[in-house]
């Protein structure tokens, strides 16, 4: 992909109506890839939008030998390449044009949030041949195994054209790194023999790309058929599951090609045609292509009848259904009344969130979506960041995050038993497709110690409950669950007779530069709550609790600061830096789905505390730490403080433009980040709204908060415990600022 700043100034566009993200020539040196999904496929956009770009299915994962799974890069679908003459042996394709002035003007590409389609248009010059180009791509959210792109061009001349449509048979990634082996001076080694290292590449290259690179999907038959313009073929990924793709090319009608071939390659599979177009004419070339993958869909024969029906109906038709079903999500909303920015930042999380989700599967999300951010892992980002963020406002897509938790309780049991403990040991990193432990060997500290996922784990189960207060799901799916952590915990705290209290030991803190601490804070805080439930549980499914969750929860220590009156990070024996990697790990405690009760002045001291050493960090700031610092403020009651840590939420620098695509950081390039995407909208429906899901209900616990330059703030069409409903804040006739609830 080029990097190339075009010369032509095109003004940048401004939000339309909170839902439109635009790119204009002058926006493509701070470029990064718009994203289309319908969470079980995705694409990156490219700067053409005829380029072929790398594309991932939902949980399917490449095994490599010695090495993490990954995400297996499917064949990419997007490319229709376009030559405007066909005789001239000089004539350049499309998408080998330098992206500059002399071949591109005129240029504007859109990301519509409301539809999810990236609209492509500009004037490109072919020597002394141009056309206006308009390309249109979405990932089918009516017909999920569709996805479809199509390519409009106006040529200035008359004369023959030709296009290409294209799957891209990725190469295998090199070099490959066993990184299931490798320790961290190995990994350093290896990267430095290979010329590579691990700082990102403006704009858009993540850090630790030389690691995150994608899997490999062995394509084993691929043909196609050029009187009826199909291609298909089938696939698998390396010890992983098999695949199949299938694509089929509408032509404009009453358009006869003046020849049509198939090329094949190892890398390559594709329609080439030749056309006789006219002066001044518009001509639209569509391009159906069906997914498919062991356990969601069939072979490439089905899918191919898939896009011959699709081709049949029409672009307008599929493009119709798509738009609908995106129109029926945002039914959904999260309306922010004064100020476009906010607006527009909320607008592009909950998309991200929702483009990357499931309805009523058992599939999680990782924490950079579906790309092979974070190799296309499961952590708590799933459990504590993201399930709440979508629980009131799309229970049916957090249903498909904690039933992931539930199809791979025997996996976690496994590796609980592996290791001497009772229960379910749930992995740092999960294999979405199998739930097994995927934590790369350098940072197996984190795999072993950093166990507070566990906890997560069952805290989301229980609200998912208390959310729908559907028994049986409960007895089912979610109980399993939430015994066998609780059991976990049991065998993994140990007593200490001398301090009459339980500890947990050898933990890795949330702030994970503390690798080996006793007592980390969120680990205990949350492993009680874990305990607690499973008692509250076991009464409802109508079993007999085990009396020592409730005694260990009840014991368990919580380190506290008895002169400071706030709570520690971790045990009192253990010296709190001032430049950690999570400067605290205390506004964790007051996230929604945890929120420990204290006192009105302890919640004060701990906001205070924990400020000075997020003040003091000399770290990047993570964009995961931004919504619990204002949510803490929040509950501490200082109104102003939250206001501040939301918007430098979005003004930060995690946000990157054009398309709002969330880093974990301002500076690692660690992009699609919806774990802090989750964060975000978690701020709006809990932390400025007071929300919080407990058993009495969804309660009011605290006074609501409206920025100054806010109107109102409505949550539109949440749904709990079988209502629906929305929620205002907004400003009476005096100036307060108030909540109200209005049934639909």
């Amino acid at each position: 992909m080029l990097w190339v700043v075009l010369v032509l100034m095109a003004p940048t566009a401004r939000a339309d109506e909170g839902f439109s993200l635009s790119a204009g020539a002058k926006d493509l040196s701070n470029y990064f890839p718009p994203y289309l999904a319908n969470g079980y496929v995705s694409t990156l956009g490219s700067p053409r939008g005829t380029e072929g770009n790398l594309a991932y299915m939902v949980a399917f994962m490449d095994y490599g030998e010695k090495d993490i799974s990954r995400p297996a890069a499917i064949p990419g679908w997007t490319e229709i390449d376009y030559r405007a003459d066909a005789l001239s042996k000089g004539a350049s394709w499309l998408n080998r044009a330098p992206l500059d002035a002399a071949h591109f003007t005129d240029y504007r590409q859109t990301l519509d949030l409301h539809s999810a389609t990236l609209t492509t248009a500009y004037r490109y010059a072919d020597g002394s041949r141009h056309s206006d180009i308009k390309v249109v791509t979405f990932v089918s959210q009516a017909s999920p195994h569709l996805s479809v792109t199509q390519l409009a061009i106006t040529p200035d001349f008359d004369g023959q054209v030709q296009l290409s449509f294209a799957l891209n048979l990725w190469a295998p990634h090199q070099p490959r790194f066993p990184l299931g082996t490798l320790s961290g001076p190995e990994m350093e080694e290896n990267l430095a023999a290979n010329g590579l290292n691990m700082e990102p590449v403006a704009p858009a290259t993540p850090d630790r790309a030389a690691l995150w690179y994608h899997g490999d999907t062995h394509v084993l038959d691929a043909t196609g058929d050029t009187q009826n313009l199909t291609m298909w073929l089938d696939g698998k990924a390396e010890k992983g599951l098999k695949m199949a793709q299938a694509a089929a090319v509408s032509l404009p009608a009453g358009l006869v090609p003046v020849a049509v071939t198939l090329y094949q390659s190892s890398y390559r599979l594709s329609l080439i045609v030749t056309v006789q177009v006219e002066k001044n004419k518009t001509y639209a070339f569509n391009k159906f292509v069906a997914h498919s993958r062991a356990g969601w869909g069939g072979d490439a024969a089905d899918d191919l009848k898939l896009v011959t029906l699709a081709r049949a109906q029409d672009f307008e038709r599929l493009l119709s259904e798509h738009r609908s079903a995106w129109s029926a999500l945002w039914q959904s909303d999260i309306v922010i009344e004064g100020d476009a920015p906010a607006q527009l930042a909320a607008h592009s999380e909950l998309y991200y969130l929702l483009a990357s989700s499931t309805t009523d599967t058992a599939w999680p999300m990782g924490a950079c979506a579906l790309t092979s951010g974070y190799s296309g892992h499961t952590f708590w980002d799933s459990d504590t960041w993201i399930f709440p963020a979508l629980l009131l406002l799309h229970p049916e897509r957090a249903k498909s995050l904690v039933m992931f938790r539930s199809r791979t309780l025997p996996a976690a049991q496994k590796r609980a038993l592996e290791r001497g403990r009772a229960g379910a040991m749930y992995p740092w990193e999960s294999d979405p497709e199998n739930g097994d432990e995927q934590t790369p060997h350098f940072a197996g500290v984190l795999g072993e110690r950093e166990i507070h996922v566990n906890a997560d784990v069952a805290i989301a189960q229980w609200q998912y409950y208390l959310a729908t207060l559907d028994r049986e799901w409960l007895r089912l799916q979610g109980w399993p669950v939430i015994r066998s952590v609780a059991d976990f915990w049991v065998s993994r705290a140990s007593y200490n007779a001398r301090l009459h209290r339980y500890d947990i030991l050898h933990v890795t803190s949330v702030d994970e530069d503390y690798s080996d601490v006793p007592n980390d804070t969120f680990t205990n805080v949350a492993a009680a709550k874990a305990l607690r439930i499973a008692a509250a549980a076991a009464l409802i499914v109508g079993a007999r609790p085990d009396p020592r969750w409730r005694q260990i929860a009840e014991h368990l220590h919580i380190p506290f600061s008895v002169s400071g009156q706030h709570h520690l990070d971790f045990d009192e024996s253990v010296p709190h830096g001032s430049s950690s990697w999570g400067g605290s790990s205390v506004p964790m405690l007051l996230l929604p789905s945890v929120d420990l009760k204290m006192s009105a002045q302890v919640r004060h001291n701990d906001y205070h505390y924990a400020k000075r050493l997020l003040a003091e960090s000399q770290r990047d700031p993570n964009s995961m730490g931004l919504a619990p610092a204002s949510i803490t403020a929040a509950v501490a009651g200082d109104a102003s403080a939250a206001i501040d840590w939301f918007h430098g939420n979005f003004t930060g620098g995690t946000l990157k433009p054009p398309f709002n695509v969330r880093t974990e950081t301002a500076r690692n390039n660690a992009g699609y980040f919806v774990t802090a995407a989750g964060g975000m909208v978690q701020n709006l429906v809990y932390g400025f709204t007071g929300l919080r899901i407990t058993e009495a209900g969804l309660v009011d616990t605290y006074p609501p908060i409206l920025p100054p330059e806010w109107k109102s703030l409505t949550l539109r069409h949440l749904e709990f415990r079988g209502q629906y409903f929305d929620v205002q804040v907004a400003r009476d006739a005096t100036g307060r600022v108030i909540r109200t609830r209005l049934p639909r």
